[in-house]
């Protein structure tokens, strides 16, 4: 049916790699205590009252 190209929209360069800051961005928007997790938890309680 489709076909699925993993590309980025824009080039992306990494000069400086930091692995701590890395799993702190990726912990706040998938861990069990992300933003993305609470915001949504959030929009289901608005949406039900």
């Amino acid at each position: 049916m489709w076909t699925y190209n993993k590309v980025l929209e824009y080039p992306v360069n990494i000069k400086c790699k930091d692995p701590r800051l890395a799993k702190f961005i990726i912990s706040q928007y998938g861990g069990p205590d992300g933003e993305l997790i609470l915001l949504t938890n959030a929009l289901k309680c608005l949406t039900i009252y």
